[in-house]
């Protein structure tokens, strides 16, 4: 299992036919375990596993209404880690304290690493990359990562970083390193702008001051606001990058807003793709239009009013609520939330901060991204939701 876990984090970091392969050891490494038969039953009282396993339940049985059926038989494939991943951190061989902590460790060492390789290519350059995200654009990460995913995952290892160095299994070195990576992601988030990645890891501290606050460490609390007040103030006024993606994020929101022609503005595109997601929602609100569905519905969309969008600059919704309203209506949004909110009822898994500050972070980032519909984005939610809420609650 401990191989599966070393795999699947390499190929988010780089090597993405590891993602694919991950799930294949885990389930070996189920079927290695000599007690199998026996322990089989605890995969069903598993809250989280069966949490995972309801979202692809739930595509199988929208078969019975999709009509695109390449599509969903597609999707069928796609969404098999939904069953496997749970399932194998359910019913392995448990990874030891030690072996759960070089996972987390890799993680952030790698996504660190990755983060200072792509600023130090955006220093290579740093006029051409400015100009590029007053665009629009984003400097890509060394390995291709997708931004809005590489963003997530620099989010994600600075409160990583932060939480695993004050494991007693750290040495000095590892600690050391582990805070430099959680400083190294923290740094490049900002230098390269990634908006996605700024709004999780403000929305995060935020929720961390809050909890401080409620928890009556006032000191802490206040400290960490008045933080949160300053951190973007400086950034906005002594980082060009952090300027123009401001800049050009207001300018899109105008275009939009003053009914311009948008086909050039990304975030505008949104806003309309927004605006025809909710029109398809309203038709179809109980069931939706099936998860295979969405792309076929909001293009229908599309054509009774296109917003004078291009058929090549018709996106689809980037949130990945309204999409679940769209592809399940009702029912599919209220599938997404037991996923989301379902480990927050035990009290071993709300009492662990890695699974907090992981479920935090995803569910903001669902806001301004359809994060389940790309494959890294579906990789690294599942990855890390089997890792720490189905292993967790496992153990209770």
């Amino acid at each position: 299992m401990w191989l599966a876990c070393l795999a699947g984090v390499v190929g988010l970091l780089a090597a993405r036919s590891l993602v694919a392969l991950a799930p294949v050891v885990a389930v070996l490494a189920v079927l290695a375990n000599p007690n199998l038969r026996t322990e089989f039953p605890r995969y069903f009282r598993n809250g989280a596993a069966m949490c995972a396993a309801a979202m692809f339940g739930f595509l199988l049985i929208s078969g019975l209404y999709t009509s695109e059926w390449a599509t969903w038989r597609h999707d069928l494939f796609r969404y098999l880690p939904w069953i496997a991943v749970p399932l194998a951190f359910t019913l392995a061989v448990p990874l030891t304290a030690r072996q759960r902590l070089a996972v987390g460790c890799l993680f952030v060492l790698g996504t660190a690493a990755i983060g200072a390789a792509t600023l130090a290519k955006y220093l290579l350059d740093p006029a051409a990359a400015n100009e590029a995200i007053h665009l629009g654009q984003n400097v890509q990460a060394v390995t291709r990562i997708f931004h809005i995913t590489f963003g997530v995952m620099l989010a994600l290892a600075f409160f990583w970083g932060l939480l695993l160095r004050r494991s007693k299994l750290a040495g000095p070195v590892l600690r050391g390193a582990l805070l430099a990576s959680a400083v190294v992601a923290a740094l490049t988030l900002h230098v390269l702008a990634y908006r996605t990645g700024l709004l999780v890891f403000y929305t995060s501290l935020l929720g961390y001051a809050v909890w401080l606050l409620v928890r009556r460490r006032l000191l802490l609390g206040v400290g960490l606001l008045v933080l949160l007040g300053l951190g973007p103030w400086l950034a906005y006024h002594t980082l060009e990058s952090v300027r123009q993606r401001v800049d050009s994020t207001v300018w899109d929101v105008g275009q939009f807003t003053n009914q311009q022609d948008i086909n050039d503005y990304s975030l505008a595109r949104r806003l309309a793709a927004v605006e025809t997601a909710r029109a398809v929602i309203g038709q179809h609100w109980l069931i939706g239009v099936g998860p295979a569905d969405t792309r076929a519905a909001m293009m229908a969309q599309y054509d009774w009013k296109d917003y004078g969008l291009r058929q090549a600059n018709r996106v689809e919704v980037h949130n990945q609520y309204l999409e679940a309203l769209m592809g399940g209506g009702l029912l599919g949004f209220g599938l997404l939330l037991v996923l989301l909110l379902w480990p927050f009822t035990q009290p071993q898994a709300r009492h662990n901060p890695y699974l907090c500050f992981f479920l935090l972070i995803q569910a903001t980032a669902m806001l301004v991204d359809a994060v389940l519909s790309l494959q890294i984005g579906l990789n690294l939610f599942i990855f890390g939701y089997g890792f720490l809420a189905a292993a967790t609650i496992k153990n209770e």
